[in-house]
Parts: structure tokens; C-alpha cells; sequence
């Protein structure tokens, strides 16, 4: 099957000649050659801005798409060159300049203020521009985007300045060469937009109208012509740093220093490497983690700067979580052991890790990736990890006669071995809109553990007009180990869709076989299913009398177990949302699921046969957000869920308060509660048994996250930012049952089991500093505690004078981060 999908993309390829921007209607300037730069200062009286010629006649972009802009709204943009940079002006027109709205925010930080961009695409595909943003404020936001996805992580190192006067607001930007990726070629054209946001009228305006009824807004660009001359510069940009850290914990503190050093360095013209020696990862923000009793992992978001920036390419396919490089290894360890083991041949063993690391240590990085002038974009990715280890005390008690004798011993394992992770990407690009790619990852470990490989063809092919899509993929995963050698599982997905006007829809069909993990670097919940499935949704292209915009949407999909084919369940759910011309936005959802066979709660592999029967389900669910340029906004959501024939119920809130007290300072409150009653669900199995019985529990469970973030900024380069999260879940059993053969439970009134009280504490204080363009210093505190027992009866205040009886982590680090570009140092010399 993957060859002979291969040769049909293979072919469609061939059939399909590669195109240029739209020509029709597009708008055209020539660029102009300057010998003395402007001063970047945001005043446009240099003499280099006099004769170049002027991008105006913007357009709406929303919310009334393609009308033309007022004149007294209008904006002039200039684009000037010489043999260093790019410079580009804005003049915007205003009339009522005092009241722009300017809140502060820091780099790649979005606020209530007005801003001015631009994307820049060097290679004219309509699928990869640059993009940079100014902000009335002065401050930076900077992106590379991908089929219309854009990735604020990416940062490249510029200058721009702002100003304002009677007409408006004013921008200047100066855009180094190395910033950006460009072909060596003697005259070039390249595609350009100009985005402005008006954030007092919720209005954005750009240079080349954006068809918001078909096609991504990349493909909408304008063209400027006439670069001569110009010359890749050598892309060689280093981040030494330092860093030093103390944690106190417990009455003990440690400490710890790092010096190392990040750097990329332009290969070629559009190819980059990135290499990170000796990471150092001690700053980066808390996990929100939860009470987990389902039968899936908890997944976190990635924060490390490195796995974050620049891997668009990796994340095709949906092959990579970037958290497995470096993650615990703890877990691991218990799930290969089944500790406490009740005694077996007169003897019970217990395995304790002792001061076991939390993390494994990554030795190096590096990333390779960039897209020839033809759309082909390669990515090399390489991360090394190194053999972690720690000492287990083991417990022996053997039964003698009517004694119990302990014997305790201890052991040094490996917790994860010396691991090298790899990932090859190929993707191909064609006619603006659409892509095919080719992607495999490996993990190989050394010793007895497992080694783990996925490959898998992915596509996204849109007709020329944008109107109809194929999208899917085939993936094929192969496990080796010492038990399974080898274990090769597929999948499949695809579905046909239209997306043009006022109408979407898709249809399409998905299998994943019972042997395909793709665990060992991405992250799959479940195996062994297949389903068809359908959406379609409506919405508006221009504001009416009394709303801005509005949808509608409907989907459905009924499910089977891909090895036996057995029914499982169907789903299905219609949902609305609208904005009012005041802003005030407003949806809500009804989803309804039938009774449904769940072959993973059970914990026994989805080919024993076993399942839990989960009752037929309704849930609707409404929130509200206010408008956001007030100095007081709400955003609030509530739900109810209930159950056919059956006393479980689910309801649970959520209200979200930010107030700006200034253009400077604001603070946001969350607050979550969660309340399930009578929830069933898995509790303890003896898996060294197959006769023992499988024990589910019905329980009560609640949850409140109270969480707070503030932020202070004394410039657009320097801000104290807070972050605190407390999670409380707790679970209280009223009844134990045995799961039977048809997934319904039968009362079991002799096993008795433990409630769970769970808290997670974290406060993070951090003060940023950007000295110098690229170059920062970060001042970091976090305190952190962390509790689980079964007092889980007890009252909110009550549980915090118990969390707080617990040992805190104090965490306070320092990191100073210097930017150095290998151009400027050879000039020096």
C-alpha cells in the first residue's frame, strides 16, 4: 500500500506544473538602490525615502473584507535597499494620533495596541514568507510562516523604530540580510504584504487584498521588483551564555553553574544549521500537571526554546513530541516493575528508587532545515541523550511459618540508556496550496533496550483554485526488542474536503492497527481503531447590521475496533460562535456520544476482548468573552454533562478576570472547577493473575485550578512577569465492582481501596532584559511544592494549611545570554 500510494502522489506531481502568485490584478512596485542608509529612528525625512516609489490603496482585511480604505485611515509604505539590508517606512494616517491604543508588551508579545507588518518571501511561493511586526509601542514580533501557520518561536535579530505626530504614526524598519533567506541571483523580485492593525476600529487593512473566501492569506502577496546586486551574507550567528543556578529543598541546597553556547549558521543559501552544545534548560516554565486516572499519558507543552523554534518541518505527520528527549525516567522504571507484589512463593518484593534524577541529560542538539527555489524543504534533526542511572534499595520478606523476614539489598539500573534521536524530513511543495512529504524518525538505545523507527507519507493537495483537498497520510511504525522482533504496525487516514465561501466540509476515513506505537518519539493515545467521519460548518465573509462574524458547525464520526471490527460507538456535535459589532463574543456546543465500547480503560491491550461499557452521553456547553480592548475583560465557560440510565453527572465552570491598570501593567485571575459524581473507571488488576478480577471503583472527583499571571513592563525591553498555578483534584470511591465480560460491573464488597488528595504548587517570578538587540539577561525565582495522600475530604482552606505543611523548592537562577553576528566582528578586524 505505501508503494502504490507513493507513485499516485509521485505522478500527481508531474501532473501538476508548479505556479506562480496569482497574477491577476497584483500589485507591482520597483524597489530603489540607495548609497546612504535612513537612520532608523521612525522619522521619515531621509533623503533615501524621497524617491522610492509608494505602496498605498490599502484594503480592509477584516472584518469588511475588500472594501477600500478610508484616506484618512490610508497607509503609505516604502521599500528601499543597498548592499546590506532591507529598509521599509510606514507613514499611517490617523486623525486622532493621542488615542492609539499603545499597551506594553515584550518581544513576540501581542497587547492592545496598534501594529504594522510585514512578510517578506524572497523565493515568491506563496507558502513561506517572513514575517515582522512593529507594534505602536515599538515593540518586535517576528515569524516564519508555513502553509499559513505562523511560528513566533523563530527570531531573527533587526531593528525598527516608531514615531508619532499630527497625522498618525510612523515606522521604520531595517531588515539585515542574514535575517532572512535569499537566493544569489544577479535581479531578483520578491513577494511582499503589508498588514496594519487598528486596534481602536477591530479593523486590519493590508496592500494586496486577501480573498477571505478562498485560499490562504499567503498567497495573496504583492510583488517588488528590481533587487540588483545583492549577495547571501555569511549566516553565522553565536548565543554564549552562562547560567547559575540554587535550589533549596527540604533544608538542603545546591548549586550549579553552566556555560555553553547555541549557534546557527547558514549552510547555503536557504539552508541552516542549529546546534545547541552543553543545553541548559534550568528556566524554562512548570508543567501544568493534573491527577491522572485514565489509561493515557498526561501531555505538556513544549517550552525549551530550542525544540520550539524553527521545526515546522519536524512536526509534519504529527511523528514528534519533542518531550520525549530529556523526559523522566522514573516512570518507566515502575511501569517494567510491578512493585509492592503481593507475596508469591512465601515472598513479596519491593523496588524503591533512591535519589533517582528527574531528568535525563541531553548532550547536544542540532537541526538542519531550509527549502530550495523549486519548494523542496529538507530537515535533519539529531539529539543524543546520556545513560542515566540510579541505586534501587530492594525489599525481600519471605513468610516463615508464622514470621515475616525482611532482607533489604541494594542495586544500581539503568533508568534510560545512551539514546540517539533522528529525524528525516522531505517536503515538497507545489501550485501555492498544496504538499507531500516524507518523514521518518528513529530512536536507537543502546543495550538491551528497545530501538524504535516510523515512517510515514503525508499530503495535503488543494485544486488550483484552493476550493477542493485531499488530505491524509500512511504511517508504518517497527519495534525491536527482545520480546517482539520485530513489531510492524500501519496506519491510514484520508479525507476529501471543500473549504470556499461560506461552505466547509470534509469526509474521510482513519485506521490505526493494533501494532503501531509511535511512542518512542511522538505521542499516540490509541491503537486499534478505525473511523468514518464527517464535518461541515458555515460562516459569515462580512460584518451585518448587529455582528461581525458568525458559524455554525456540525461534525460526526462513527468508531470500530480495527482487529475484530466490533462497533463501537458513534459521536457527533453542532456548535456556534459570533462576535457582536461591540465585540462581545459568544458560542456554545452540544455533543452527544452513544453507549460506547472502551477497550483502554480496562488496561488489558485492546486484543483481549475486554471492554468497559460507557453509558450513552449528552454534554452542552456555552462561554463568553468581552471585549478585549477594555481596561476589564471576562472570559467565562460552563458545561453540564449527563448520562442515560445511569447516576453519573459532570458539571464544572470556568471565569478568567484581566484588568490593565495601565499601558504597563495588568493581571489576569483563571479559575477552573470541575465536578464529576459517580464516575466510574479502572482501579487495580493483578496482571501476574488472569484469573483475578479487574477492579473498577465509582468515585466522586472535583478539581479547582486557581491560577494568576501579571506582567509589568518598564520598557518594550525589560519586564517582570508572574506566574502561579495551584491544581487541587481529589477522588473519593463510594463502591467497587468487578468488570464483567459483556463491560458491565458487578458489586464487589471485599476490595478496599485508598481515596486521593493531589495538589501541585508553583509561583514563577521572572524579570527579563533584552541589554542589546539578541542579547538578554533573565532573573528567575520559583517556588514549587508538591502533595498526594487521602485526605482527599477535606475543605479548600483546609487542604492549603495541609499542602502548606509540606517542604517547599526554592528555585532562583540567573542566565545571561550575549548575541554575536560573525559579519560584525569580521568588519572589526
Amino acid at each position: 500500500m505505501f508503494k502504490q500510494i507513493t507513485l499516485l502522489l509521485i505522478s500527481f506531481l508531474f501532473l501538476n506544473q508548479l505556479s506562480a502568485q496569482n497574477q491577476k490584478n497584483r500589485k507591482k512596485i520597483k524597489t530603489t538602490r540607495v548609497s546612504k542608509a535612513p537612520k532608523i529612528d521612525g522619522i521619515l525625512n531621509d533623503e533615501a525615502w524621497k524617491n522610492a516609489e509608494v505602496c498605498t490603496d490599502f484594503v480592509v482585511l477584516r472584518p469588511a473584507n475588500g472594501d477600500l480604505v478610508s484616506s484618512e485611515y490610508q497607509t503609505v509604505v516604502k521599500v528601499i535597499y543597498d548592499n546590506d539590508a532591507v529598509y521599509i517606512s510606514a507613514q499611517m494616517n490617523d486623525p486622532d494620533p493621542e488615542n492609539i491604543p499603545k499597551e506594553f508588551s515584550v518581544r513576540d508579545n501581542f497587547s492592545q495596541a496598534d501594529f504594522f507588518l510585514v512578510t517578506i518571501n524572497p523565493n515568491d511561493d506563496g507558502q513561506n514568507p517572513f514575517e515582522f511586526v512593529v507594534q505602536a509601542t515599538g515593540n518586535q514580533a517576528d515569524s516564519k510562516v508555513s502553509n499559513g501557520n505562523e511560528d513566533f518561536n523563530w527570531s531573527a535579530v533587526w531593528e525598527s523604530e516608531v514615531s508619532t505626530d499630527e497625522n498618525g504614526w510612523n515606522v521604520e524598519i531595517k531588515l539585515p540580510y542574514r535575517a532572512i533567506r535569499f537566493a544569489n541571483r544577479p535581479v531578483q523580485s520578491w513577494g511582499f504584504n503589508f498588514h496594519r492593525r487598528l486596534e481602536r476600529l477591530n479593523e486590519q487593512h493590508t496592500w494586496t487584498h486577501i480573498d477571505n473566501s478562498v485560499g490562504r492569506w499567503t498567497q495573496y502577496d504583492g510583488l517588488i521588483e528590481d533587487f540588483r546586486d545583492i549577495k547571501p551574507p555569511t549566516r553565522l550567528n553565536l548565543y554564549p551564555y552562562a547560567s547559575a543556578t540554587s535550589v533549596s529543598f527540604d533544608g538542603e541546597t545546591n548549586y550549579d553553574y553552566s556555560i555553553g553556547m547555541d549557534l546557527k549558521y547558514g549552510l547555503t543559501e536557504n539552508f541552516t544549521l542549529d546546534a545547541t552544545l552543553i543545553p541548559d534548560f534550568s528556566q524554562v516554565g512548570f508543567d501544568n500537571v493534573e491527577l491522572n486516572l485514565g489509561p493515557f499519558e498526561q501531555q505538556f507543552s513544549e517550552q525549551r526554546q530550542f525544540f520550539t523554534e524553527g521545526t515546522e518541518l519536524f512536526n509534519k505527520g504529527n511523528l514528534f513530541y519533542s518531550r520525549r528527549i530529556g523526559s523522566s525516567p522514573i516512570d518507566q522504571f515502575y511501569k517494567e516493575r510491578r512493585n509492592d507484589k503481593e507475596f508469591e512463593n512465601n515472598v513479596k518484593v519491593n523496588d524503591k528508587l533512591i535519589n533517582a534524577p528527574e531528568k535525563v541529560t541531553m548532550l547536544n542538539a542540532i537541526k538542519v532545515s531550509g527549502r530550495t527555489k523549486g519548494g523542496l524543504g529538507i530537515g535533519f534533526f539529531n539529539a543524543i541523550t546520556e545513560k542515566t542511572t540510579s541505586q534501587v534499595e530492594r525489599t525481600e520478606q519471605t513468610i516463615n511459618g508464622l514470621d515475616t523476614v525482611s532482607v533489604k539489598s541494594n542495586y544500581e539500573t539503568v533508568l534510560s540508556p545512551f539514546t540517539n534521536y533522528n529525524i528525516m524530513v522531505l517536503d515538497q511543495q507545489f501550485n501555492q496550496n498544496s504538499t507531500v512529504t516524507l518523514i521518518n524518525t528513529n530512536v536507537t538505545r543502546d543495550g538491551r533496550f528497545r530501538d524504535a523507527n516510523v515512517t510515514a507519507l503525508d499530503w495535503h493537495i488543494e485544486t488550483k483554485d484552493s476550493k477542493y483537498n485531499a488530505d491524509g497520510s500512511v504511517k508504518m511504525s517497527n519495534i525491536s526488542d527482545d520480546v517482539n522482533n520485530p513489531n510492524t504496525g500501519y496506519t491510514f487516514d484520508n479525507s476529501f474536503g471543500y473549504n470556499s465561501g461560506h461552505w466547509n466540509w470534509e469526509i474521510g476515513y482513519n485506521f490505526e492497527s493494533k501494532d503501531f506505537n509511535s511512542n518512542d518519539l511522538g505521542i499516540l493515545f490509541s491503537n486499534n481503531q478505525q473511523s468514518i467521519y464527517g464535518s461541515a460548518g458555515w460562516r459569515t465573509l462580512k460584518p451585518t447590521k448587529k455582528f461581525n462574524n458568525y458559524n455554525f458547525n456540525f461534525y460526526n464520526e462513527a468508531n470500530f475496533q480495527h482487529f475484530s471490527g466490533v462497533y463501537t460507538g458513534y459521536n457527533a456535535g453542532f456548535g456556534a460562535s459570533a462576535q457582536t459589532r461591540k465585540r462581545f463574543t459568544f458560542g456554545g456546543n452540544f455533543n452527544y456520544g452513544t453507549e460506547n465500547r472502551d477497550y483502554f480503560e480496562p488496561r488489558q491491550g485492546t486484543t483481549s476482548g475486554i471492554y468497559f461499557l460507557r453509558p450513552e452521553r449528552k454534554n452542552v456547553n456555552a462561554w463568553i468573552s468581552t471585549n478585549s480592548q477594555k481596561k476589564f475583560q471576562v472570559n467565562a465557560d460552563i458545561y453540564y454533562t449527563g448520562y442515560s440510565n445511569h447516576p453519573q453527572n459532570a458539571h464544572g465552570f470556568g471565569v478568567s478576570p484581566r484588568y490593565r491598570f495601565t499601558n504597563k501593567f495588568s493581571l489576569q485571575y483563571r479559575l477552573n472547577y470541575n465536578k464529576n459524581n459517580n464516575d466510574q473507571g479502572y482501579v487495580y488488576d493483578d496482571r501476574d493473575d488472569p484469573n483475578d478480577d479487574i477492579v473498577f471503583g465509582q468515585r466522586d472527583r472535583k478539581s479547582y485550578t486557581n491560577s494568576i499571571s501579571g506582567k509589568y513592563n518598564f520598557s518594550t525591553n525589560s519586564s517582570l512577569s508572574l506566574s502561579f498555578r495551584h491544581y487541587w483534584g481529589s477522588v473519593s470511591y463510594n463502591d467497587y465492582f468487578n468488570l464483567n465480560a459483556d463491560g458491565s460491573l458487578t458489586e464487589n464488597n471485599n476490595y478496599m481501596g485508598e481515596d486521593v488528595n493531589f495538589n501541585s504548587w508553583n509561583l514563577d517570578l521572572n524579570y527579563f532584559w533584552q541589554f542589546a538587540p539578541g542579547s538578554q539577561l533573565i532573573v528567575f525565582y520559583r517556588n514549587s511544592i508538591f502533595n498526594e495522600d487521602t485526605n482527599s475530604n477535606l475543605s479548600f482552606f483546609k487542604n492549603l494549611d495541609n499542602l502548606f505543611q509540606q517542604a517547599n523548592q526554592h528555585t532562583l537562577s540567573v542566565r545571561f545570554v550575549y548575541f554575536i553576528d560573525y559579519s560584525s566582528i569580521k568588519n572589526i578586524f
